[in-house]
């Protein structure tokens, strides 16, 4: 398996750029695909595998990124913040078979209900699904990520939205975050899911699932 990377930006919110990127999704994407080669050709966000996760806690706001290729920190702007990457193969070549980990996940949980349906009840073609559907959402999810959930905690985040330089569409991707304790159930199929993200909306920060050992279940 190609080597993962994850690096952690931590922003300086004195840094106009910085306050920007963490306020709108769109940009936060324009400024993350910045950091690797242009010359990637279509999809290259999928090629690539960029993830990203914006995260704010009581010690401060940063960003998770993920990637195939190591991001080119030398190219963030001057007072922009503090990165650092490193290999997530330790990680991934601990995972085994019933090994106990926590999990965290900012997902777009959606559906999209039949033309019949939509029809019927005025529905759009992609419905976010919030609640108890959200959860049975990413139990499915995953299960075929070959993981077994032990317990999930889910947290309604605000939307990743924003509008597109190039055509002005405007990007609305709502949001869920899943976290919780799991046992691994099958590592290979957990490591490509990792590597891949996981639904909607990943150029905005949707899809990136982390995982930190647990102690033994209980």
């Amino acid at each position: 398996m190609t080597t993962l990377w994850l690096t952690r930006i931590i922003p300086n919110l004195q840094n106009q750029q910085a306050r920007r990127d963490f306020r709108n999704a769109v940009d936060l994407h324009y400024s993350v695909m910045k950091l690797f080669p242009d010359n990637i050709g279509d999809e290259a966000r999928k090629q690539l595998g960029i993830l990203f996760r914006a995260e704010t806690t009581p010690q401060g706001t940063y960003l998770l990124l993920q990637s195939r290729t190591r991001p080119n920190l030398d190219i963030l702007p001057a007072e922009y913040g503090s990165a650092d990457s490193r290999p997530l193969t330790p990680l991934l070549d601990a995972l085994r078979p019933g090994l106990p980990v926590r999990y965290r996940i900012d997902a777009s949980a959606v559906r999209k209900p039949r033309k019949s349906m939509q029809q019927l009840y005025n529905l759009k073609p992609i419905v976010a699904l919030t609640g108890p559907a959200a959860i049975e959402w990413w139990e499915r999810q995953a299960e075929q990520a070959g993981l077994k959930l032990n317990t999930t905690h889910a947290t309604r985040m605000d939307a990743a939205s924003g509008v597109k330089a190039q055509d002005k569409q405007r990007v609305h991707n709502a949001r869920t975050r899943f976290e919780g304790d799991a046992l691994i159930e099958d590592p290979d199929l957990l490591r490509q899911r990792i590597a891949d993200g996981i639904g909607r909306g990943k150029a905005f920060g949707c899809g990136l699932l982390s995982l930190a050992p647990a102690g033994p279940a209980q």
